[in-house]
């Protein structure tokens, strides 16, 4: 990885993810070849915080089909991060 930035690409925000920011708890889609030690570490480089955990979920591609064209959906991975006592990120 180049740098932080090229880890850590956008926040998840949905229903399910805003519930979750009430328990000290944010969703970031993440690059596919990034581990738990690395978005950790561009977590706490690039917002300032103490991260306590994270949590990954690859999701595997989809199969999609408009008219006679069928193709995939993109494969994507989910960091669940969960922020120490006292730090938040404000995501709007």
């Amino acid at each position: 990885m180049n740098s932080y930035r090229d880890i850590i690409k956008a926040p998840i925000i949905t229903e399910k993810t805003s519930e979750l920011a009430n328990h000290n708890t944010i969703t970031f889609s993440v690059d596919i070849k990034a581990n738990k030690t690395q978005i950790k570490q561009a977590i706490e480089k690039i917002f300032n915080v103490k991260v306590e955990s994270v949590n990954t979920i690859n999701v595997k591609p989809r199969k999609k089909r408009v008219g006679k064209y069928a193709g995939k959906t993109s494969r994507v991975k989910k960091a669940i991060v969960k922020l120490s006592e006292g730090s938040s990120i404000e995501l709007n």
